[in-house]
């Protein structure tokens, strides 16, 4: 029998606020909160989230508001009504210490605004070709902004992900979440989208990253979703080198699970590690 992509995954349904918002978890340990990209779910990640928690993690894996099985929030969607439910559901799960929070793309930028708005919820920030850069092009007389860019290029950069051989493989994962919550929930979609493309997270990462809180931000070389001017600036924000994965698209994570699982856990073992000895 074939194994299902999540099976190793327990999913929970609660209501906060009197909304319905539902999340994944695996493992036993820590936290770790991994926060998904726009348009998708915890579930287009299902493959890699186990083997992350088989490192000894409690992996927190929530849908977001307005995307999979989370019912969307009302009015305008900011970052701030975004970091408070991240903050309630995390109340839910029973979640009392300080967790590292993993965000990929649109996640990223809600994983640090949690880190603003709640600083005793995260230990950690790894970001992911994260969005909060805001830098589209740089050069010339000034910086272009992403909230410039317009719609017509996002849409066109993103099938380009999935040219690739080993990319071709999640396209129906991606379309069954992105078709799935376009159909469900298009405005929220649409909010979500609007707050992703005017994100400029770079002065709260400074402050964190001021405050001592450990970031570490990845970018795939071959992204044309978050361009390497986004990467730049935040690293520059946050006082970090960052880390660039070579012939990585927007979506690697979803295309080499495996890989990714074993980067991050890696990574924040040597992480854990150095805080333990810092404080013994």
């Amino acid at each position: 029998m074939t194994r299902e992509p999540d099976a190793d995954l327990r999913w929970h349904r609660t209501t906060l606020e009197g909304r319905v918002a539902v999340y994944g978890e695996s493992g036993d340990g820590p936290p770790l909160v991994f926060l998904h990209g726009w348009g998708l779910s915890a579930r287009s990640y299902a493959r890699a989230l186990p083997g992350i928690a088989a490192g000894g993690w409690r992996v927190l894996a929530p849908a977001l508001p307005g995307f999979g099985r989370s019912e969307a929030v009302d009015g305008e969607y900011t970052f701030e009504k975004l970091a408070n439910w991240v903050d309630d559901l995390l109340d839910h799960a029973g979640v009392e210490e300080p967790a590292a929070f993993v965000g990929h793309s649109f996640g990223g930028g809600v994983a640090v605004a949690t880190a603003w708005y709640h600083p005793d919820r995260v230990r950690s920030l790894t970001l992911v070709n994260s969005i909060g850069g805001s830098v589209w092009k740089s050069g010339g007389v000034r910086d272009h902004l992403l909230a410039d860019r317009p719609l017509w290029d996002w849409g066109l950069r993103l099938p380009g992900e999935f040219t690739k051989r080993d990319y071709r493989r999640v396209l129906p994962v991606v379309l069954r979440d992105l078709v799935g919550n376009a159909i469900t929930n298009p405005s929220a979609v649409w909010r979500a989208g609007e707050l992703a493309r005017n994100a400029d997270l770079r002065e709260e990462l400074t402050e964190l990253a001021a405050r001592g809180l450990p970031v570490t931000i990845l970018w795939g070389s071959a992204d044309k979703v978050v361009p390497e001017a986004t990467f730049l600036a935040m690293c520059e924000a946050a006082g970090a080198p960052g880390d660039i994965v070579n012939d990585a698209g927007h979506s690697w994570l979803l295309a080499d699970p495996e890989g990714f699982g074993e980067l991050l856990t890696n990574s924040l073992t040597v992480r854990r590690t150095l805080t333990e000895r810092i404080r013994t």
